[in-house]
């Protein structure tokens, strides 16, 4: 082998060599547990193409849903966090920003099958005076349902969600990866209460005592300097009315706190002059109906009233 050969020998070793030492490119990922995210998305029936949620006015618009007690914008979700359901959150994992698709969500992955056994015969007066009409969303032992019939004193609760057993369709769109704490801290709001407040996270120094013993064995407090992280909210009025926020503020806080690294949640409440208007949302935004909606509920009715009475006096005396 001549000289020059067995140079080029040696070269092609060396980079032989390099290429087995230099480290693999990696591939990203994608979206994981505890990740934040943006979401465009759309929730239809799988049956009848009925929307029942989305980001998107248009599609809101052409489905007739009113869309001036409503804010249409994407939403900011936690995945593990429970804000979707299982089956698109298994979707979301490992995709990445720009993709999307639909995912077909079973009724009990999504609001659980329908059960009779949960439409009960409940005494009227359980139910205030102002929800005892067909339709209103009535809360009874801590039980959400909605009224179907009320005569006399005796009243038929059906406590499913009103969408059980109904198979979905979840279209979605992954717009943003989200990494600020405070627009995370909205986020998570957002999808809890169906409207963000406004929020801000500041470091705040605290002292904070301690006891030890010296070396003689007396209790010496010492104190010194920590720094917290704490989450302001401001609480409008809307906010304060929200039911889940009223019966689940301690738990969101919690969670809040557990996923952003916090260690304090503070709401500030803001009294503003003027009425209340709506409650926005549409998921999670239930609220009683007005005169209007009363009229219509009961124009809509067609039942026998004495046949029903016969009916709900049977059902009570077997109880």
């Amino acid at each position: 082998m001549s000289d020059q050969e067995q140079a080029d020998a040696a070269e092609s070793a060396e980079e032989a060599d390099a290429g087995t030492d230099a480290e693999p490119e990696t591939e990203d990922a994608g979206l994981a547990d505890g990740d934040f995210v943006r979401l465009a998305y759309t929730i239809r029936t799988a049956d009848d193409g009925d929307v029942i949620d989305t980001t998107d006015e248009d599609v809101a618009e052409e489905a007739e849903i009113d869309t001036e007690e409503y804010e249409f914008e994407p939403r900011i979700v936690a995945l593990g966090a429970g804000h979707v359901f299982p089956s698109v959150e298994e979707e979301l994992i490992g995709k990445s920003v720009g993709d999307e698709g639909t995912v077909d969500v079973p009724a009990d992955d999504a609001f659980g099958e329908y059960d009779p056994d949960e439409v009960e015969t409940v005494k009227a007066d359980k139910i205030p005076e102002d929800s005892r009409y067909p339709g209103a969303q009535v809360q009874i032992d801590n039980r959400q349902g909605h009224l179907e019939t009320i005569i006399g004193g005796r009243a038929r609760v059906d406590f499913n969600h009103p969408l059980a057993g109904e198979d979905l369709e979840y279209e979605y769109e992954v717009l943003e990866v989200i990494e600020d704490r405070e627009e995370k801290a909205a986020g998570m709001l957002g999808m809890y209460l169906q409207d963000a407040p406004e929020v801000r996270i500041e470091t705040v120094v605290e002292e904070e005592e301690s006891v030890t013993e010296d070396d003689d064995g007396e209790e010496v407090v010492e104190t010194e300097e920590v720094e917290k992280d704490v989450l302001y909210v401001t609480a409008t009025q809307a906010m304060q009315m929200n039911q889940q926020w009223m019966f689940q503020k301690q738990q969101i806080a919690q969670d809040l706190m557990g996923r952003l690294d916090l260690d304090r949640v503070v709401v500030e409440e803001v009294i503003e002059g003027g009425g209340m208007g709506g409650l926005g949302g549409m998921m999670g935004g239930m609220g009683g109906a007005g005169a209007g909606d009363i009229e219509e509920a009961l124009e809509d009715i067609d039942v026998d009233a004495d046949e029903i009475a016969d009916e709900l006096d049977d059902e009570l005396d077997e109880e």
